[in-house]
C-alpha cells in the first residue's frame, strides 16, 4: 500500500506534522486501523461490519463484537508480534523514510531511548527489507550509461580460525554509470560520469551460475556491461553482441576489464 496515493490518510511533511499526527501509540493505533479498513472495521474471522471492541491497555488488539475474535492491528506487517510500543515503530518508519543518509542502529537507539541495541538493530532491519519492492526495475538501459559489476566479500576480522575467508559474506553489485549532459558545470567533473541506481545481492559462490544469475535479475537486457576478467563473467561474452568497449562508452577501470552488450535474458 502507498499511502501518498491515499487522500484519506495523512503523511507527516515535517517533524511539527509527525508529532501532532502520532503523538501516543492510541493515533498510532487509528491510524493503521484507518489504513486496514478506512472508516468501517471488517472482522477478517466472520466478515462482520461494524465498530469492535477496543482495549486501552491493547491499543492493537480490536475484538469483534459478534464472534469475539481479536484481532492484531500489526497481524501481517513487520510489526508482527512485536512488544516494542507502536510509537516506536512509527519513529523508526519516519526516520528511515525521511533521512537521505539514513539511520544507524545505534543513532535510532539513542533517538528513542531504547534499552537494547539488538531491538534498534531488528527495527531498523525489518524496516528496510519491507522497503524493497519485489517489482523493482531493472538497471541500465540507458542511451549514454552503461552498468559496472563486480563482487566482494563482507564481513570484519576473525581471530583464532588461521587464514582463508570466514565468517563472510559474498556480495555482488551493479551500479549504474551515467553521464551528465555536455556543457553543463557537473559535466566538466570526472569525466561527467557519476554513479546510479545500485543492486545488491548476496551470492552463494563466485561461479557463473551466480553472478550471471544476479546480472540476469538486476541488470537491463541490452545494457553493456563493465567487469573485470574473473572467470564468472566468462559467458556473458555467449550474449554479447561485441566483445569490446563502442567509442561511446567510458574507459574501463583497469587493463583487465571487458565490456560487452548484455543482451539476453534467459539463463545458459
Amino acid at each position: 500500500m502507498d499511502v501518498l496515493e491515499r487522500d484519506d490518510l495523512s503523511f507527516p511533511q515535517s517533524l511539527p506534522d509527525f508529532q501532532r499526527l502520532f503523538p501516543d501509540d492510541a493515533a498510532c493505533a487509528a491510524y493503521l486501523e484507518k489504513a486496514r479498513w478506512g472508516d468501517s472495521f471488517v472482522c477478517p474471522h466472520c466478515q462482520t461490519a461494524g465498530a469492535p471492541f477496543r482495549f486501552t491497555s491493547r491499543p492493537g488488539v480490536l475484538r469483534c463484537r459478534k464472534c469475539r475474535c481479536d484481532t492484531g492491528l500489526t497481524a501481517g506487517t513487520v510489526m508482527e508480534r512485536t512488544h516494542t510500543p507502536l510509537s516506536v515503530w512509527f519513529w523508526a518508519a519516519y526516520l528511515v523514510a525521511s533521512q537521505t543518509p539514513g539511520v544507524s542502529a545505534t543513532q535510532f537507539q539513542r533517538q528513542v531511548g531504547l534499552s537494547r541495541y539488538e531491538t534498534a538493530f531488528q527495527i531498523l532491519h525489518k524496516l528496510r527489507a519491507g522497503m524493497v519492492r519485489p517489482d523493482q526495475d531493472r538497471i541500465g538501459g540507458g542511451a549514454c550509461d552503461h552498468v559496472e559489476v563486480d563482487e566482494t566479500w563482507v564481513g570484519g576480522r576473525t581471530r583464532g580460525k588461521g587464514r582463508g575467508v570466514h565468517d563472510k559474506l559474498l556480495v555482488a553489485g551493479a551500479v549504474e554509470v551515467r553521464q551528465h549532459k555536455p556543457g553543463t558545470k557537473l559535466d566538466k567533473r570526472k569525466s561527467g560520469r557519476y554513479a546510479g541506481r545500485v543492486r545488491l545481492a548476496v551470492a552463494p559462490d563466485r561461479s557463473a551460475e551466480s553472478l550471471c544469475g544476479f546480472i540476469q535479475g538486476a541488470v537491463a537486457v541490452g545494457a553493456p556491461i563493465i567487469t573485470d576478467d574473473w572467470s564468472g563473467y566468462a559467458s556473458l561474452a555467449k550474449r554479447a553482441t561485441n566483445t569490446s568497449p563502442s567509442p561511446s562508452e567510458a574507459t574501463p577501470r583497469s587493463s583487465r576489464s571487458i565490456c560487452r552488450s548484455f543482451i539476453s535474458s534467459s539463463p545458459t
